[in-house]
């Protein structure tokens, strides 16, 4: 569930002393992290759903703050992995299993996962684990974190990837993570009670992974191999919540969507239309006839079966009333126009959406990407000026910048468009290549060519100092 190895590594130091006591300061943290997340982003897991990274990342922010005093960024991220796992890696990125997502029973399962991630962060464990280590060199640190990337569903894995990057002393200390957990366990128990969770939904979920460990053990959840769950630490969990009062609480529509939305990409496209099916004939809800719905939608839509798909959509829609609404839903509804054809259809659907729903990134994308099947790139164009002016660092949002520019036949505005998405993802040389082609595009005024001399000189700049930084790890 978390850095697969560090925290494994840091369960019981003896004397974990303060936070502050580290030598690993939290800009190092935050910038090995995003070090690690460009390559991340190429992994093949990393599933480019901008709802279901929305939702993660309200559910944390939620979370979050209720972390007294706390400055921490926290960027969390889904991957398309069905085992039942989670990780967190230095600065506040936490990378979450679309399996674990669909094994929670309830949000505040899954919300109780996200709180232990969370406390491993702001209690800087990795920092004070690597200290404690002499680990405390940034190429030891990055080399770990990429290890354990590469065995995030195979821990055992990890354990020979940290020893072949010399991570010295990692594995003479796994022995050592009950205090780290035990932390982790009370800090994050308090941050759902804070946060208005159902603070048994720790304890639940934690139980019946060790059931399910217990009965598989050569097949046993990879968060139970990062997070040893002992009798104790389910104990102790047990004792703090049992004098607590008990609190209902709902699942919200948005976490039932999203399952819905990660069922349906399950296995072939023709089982997840079978399943939703089934759901519905023998009134197996699960909390939500709308989500089963929505998630029959999205299967038939991936069936190719659009036209099904919108006639259940109109069914869910006369649900939404009483369910509630959800920005989710609209995208769908336009989703669906166009497949169908109806671009012009589609871009009215999500007009209206934008008002009601200002900050929704997978809106924004569905309006473009509306405007160009419309053939309106000029609209197009304006719409993405306006949005990065609010999200400047949005490298999707870039990306359809060039490609709009490339319809209009813009070819220094493309190039130059597509070289800030590369950088914003780490390509740097991809993104001086980029730089390089607008050099030569021939079709840019003397303004927009200074402006493009000038961004080539600093990426230059850039690599040159990323160069340097390897030479000296």
């Amino acid at each position: 569930m978390l850095l697969a190895l560090p925290l494994r590594a840091a369960d019981s130091l003896p004397d974990l002393g303060e936070s502050s006591q580290t030598d690993m300061s939290p800009a190092m943290e935050r910038r090995i992290g995003t070090s690690v997340m460009h390559e991340i982003r190429r992994d093949p897991a990393w599933l480019d759903d901008p709802e279901v990274y929305a939702y993660l990342n309200r559910l944390g922010s939620r979370l979050a703050a209720e972390v007294d005093e706390s400055r921490q960024e926290f960027e969390l991220f889904p991957l398309s992995d069905p085992t039942l796992n989670a990780f967190a890696m230095p600065g506040g990125f936490i990378g979450v299993h679309t399996g674990l997502i669909l094994a929670a029973e309830s949000e505040s399962e899954l919300a109780s996962v996200l709180a232990h991630e969370i406390s491993h962060v702001t209690q800087r464990h990795l920092a004070r684990l690597m200290s404690k280590s002499g680990q405390s060199q940034l190429s030891s640190i990055v080399g770990l974190a990429v290890a354990i990337l590469a065995a995030r569903s195979n821990p055992d894995l990890a354990i020979g990837a940290a020893a072949a990057g010399q991570a010295a002393g990692i594995q003479q200390q796994l022995n050592y993570t009950r205090d780290f957990e035990r932390e982790a366990d009370r800090i994050g128990l308090s941050l759902l009670e804070r946060s208005n969770f159902d603070i048994r939904g720790m304890s639940a979920f934690f139980e019946r992974l060790q059931k399910f460990g217990r009965l598989y053990e050569n097949n046993a959840p990879g968060y139970l191999r990062t997070h040893p769950l002992t009798t104790e630490r389910l104990s102790d969990l047990g004792n703090r919540i049992q004098n607590r009062p008990y609190r209902q609480v709902v699942d919200s529509l948005e976490f039932q969507l999203v399952r819905a939305k990660l069922r349906a990409q399950q296995g072939t496209a023709r089982d997840a239309v079978t399943e939703f099916e089934s759901r519905l004939k023998d009134r197996k809800f699960a909390g939500s006839e709308l989500a089963v719905r929505y998630g029959l939608a999205q299967a038939l839509l991936r069936d190719g079966k659009a036209a099904a798909a919108e006639r259940e959509l109109a069914t869910l829609l006369r649900l939404k009333t009483a369910a509630g609404n959800s920005p989710m839903i609209e995208t769908l509804a336009a989703l669906l126009r166009q497949k169908q054809g109806d671009a012009p259809g589609a871009i009215k659907i999500l007009r209206a959406a934008q008002v009601r729903y200002p900050q929704e990134r997978a809106i924004a994308y569905g309006l473009v990407e509306s405007l160009l099947e419309a053939r309106q790139p000029q609209d197009a164009l304006r719409a993405i000026s306006d949005d990065l002016m609010i999200y400047t660092s949005d490298a999707r949002m870039h990306a359809l910048q060039a490609r709009t520019y490339s319809v209009l036949g813009q070819r220094l505005q493309q190039h130059r468009a597509q070289a800030e998405a590369y950088a914003l993802e780490g390509q740097l040389s991809a993104a001086i290549e980029q730089l390089t082609l607008a050099q030569k595009a021939g079709d840019g005024n003397f303004y927009e060519q200074s402006q493009v001399d000038a961004r080539l000189r600093e990426f230059n700049r850039r690599l040159d100092e990323e160069k340097t930084l390897k030479k000296v790890r």
